[in-house]
């Protein structure tokens, strides 16, 4: 099943599954229709939130200001928005990180 991506006004939404306080900061895969993301950080006070934006800007290669947390900040299932990345580039992005899979 594909990472949903979705069109937004500013860029492209990616739907993300987040697994705060795990061993070590890493994308691991597709889960459910979203990119499932691990973060080392606690889920307190917007902590893996942090994380997982800064995990995403670095694994997807782009600037602080073109990833923002949208939806979900008390939950697991998130979307972030991505900024100036038109939402078919992003799907071409996700797919060639994952390796060609998802």
């Amino acid at each position: 099943m594909p990472v949903t991506i979705t069109a937004h006004a500013e860029g492209a939404t990616l739907a993300v599954r987040a697994q705060p306080g795990a061993k070590r900061n890493a994308v691991l895969g597709v889960q459910a229709g979203a990119l499932k993301v691990a973060v080392t950080a606690p889920p307190e006070d917007g902590r893996a939130n942090a994380a997982l934006t800064d995990l995403l800007r670095d694994w997807l290669g782009l600037k602080r200001s073109q990833v923002e947390l949208l939806s979900g900040a008390t939950n697991r299932n998130k979307v972030f928005l991505i900024r100036g990345v038109p939402p078919e580039e992003l799907t071409a992005l996700v797919t060639g990180k994952m390796g060609g899979a998802g």
